[in-house]
């Protein structure tokens, strides 16, 4: 059972209940996958043993709290059964919306949660306890001190995507993050585009791009069987060629398994897609939600600085 995680922070900090989340998921056998808000506390829910995945979302709402717009942003790249927050002011607000969102029911203040799932919570002003089995999609509320922490030595990876309404500033954020970790030594770099492009005349904003940055064009299967003018040699993927580059940047692309056959192990991927619920984005380290007529000129404005 996939679990979102919605983490709790203190500061730019995680907070201890975050860790008691993951617990209350492992104990009952889900797998959770912790997103935090505005990218806090990414690095330490990595290091919460039980997690198999962190999503650092950003973006230009996380400046100060906005319930609906962290919702909205968090919302957008959830996935899974069951969405877990923090019986918190905050934590209830955002499950709350995000359960509003989906259509899906929602349970507070849980002091116990067992396989099934079953939910245990005081009622009437703490006066009865309740145990009810929920069926899933649901979102649950799990208050603080009455689970048990995960422990640490966690190595979970982190992704980010970032939800920023300013394409320009996401774009920004895109190659300062793929520039730190990018060695020049090694720096083969490969632009890809697929059938989110629209047009195989349009593949030539990724020769432009490629012609600054000394990259390579890919493309992904739907882009080669689609359009003639695009030669099966620029394909990767399964049935195409298996890259390794230090920087794979995937325009258009939705991520079919085939094409993360052939490039999943680059060292880093940067996925630019106006679908947040795209595939793809379960492999990119960092994300942009956006089409590639906005993120296409600001990128290539960006990488003209460098």
């Amino acid at each position: 059972m996939d679990v979102t995680v919605i983490a709790e922070t203190s500061g730019d900090r995680l907070h201890p209940v975050t860790a008691q989340l993951v617990g209350a998921v492992v104990s009952i056998g889900g797998t959770p996958t912790v997103l935090c808000a505005g990218g806090m506390g990414a690095a330490e829910a990595a290091s919460i043993s039980g997690v198999a995945k962190v999503i650092s979302v950003v973006g230009d709402c996380f400046g100060t709290f906005d319930g609906g717009a962290w919702a909205e942003a968090l919302n957008a790249v959830t996935g899974g059964d069951v969405i877990i927050a923090a019986a918190s002011s905050t934590g209830r607000e955002i499950a709350a919306t995000m359960a509003a969102m989906r259509g899906i029911p929602i349970i507070q203040d849980a002091t116990n949660l067992a396989p099934g799932i079953s939910v245990t919570r005081p009622i009437y002003s703490g006066k009865a306890i309740e145990t009810s089995t929920v069926t899933t999609p649901c979102a649950i509320t799990l208050r603080a001190n009455a689970f048990d922490a995960a422990g640490g030595g966690g190595s979970a990876e982190v992704s980010t995507v970032n939800q920023s309404a300013d394409v320009a500033v996401a774009v920004r954020e895109a190659i300062a993050k793929a520039s730190e970790r990018l060695d020049v030594a090694e720096a083969n770099i490969i632009i890809s585009g697929g059938r989110g492009m629209g047009d195989p005349a349009n593949f030539s904003y990724l020769n432009e791009i490629a012609d600054i940055i000394g990259a390579a064009v890919g493309a992904s299967r739907a882009a080669v069987d689609t359009w003639e003018e695009i030669p099966h040699d620029m394909q990767v993927g399964q049935t195409g060629k298996t890259v390794t580059p230090s920087l794979y940047i995937a325009v258009g692309i939705s991520g079919a398994i085939q094409h993360l056959a052939g490039m999943r192990t680059s060292k880093y991927i940067v996925a630019i897609n106006k679908d947040p619920d795209a595939p793809i984005f379960g492999v990119a380290d960092y994300g942009i939600v956006a089409t590639w007529e906005d993120a296409l000129p600001a990128l290539k404005v960006e990488l003209g600085k460098l």
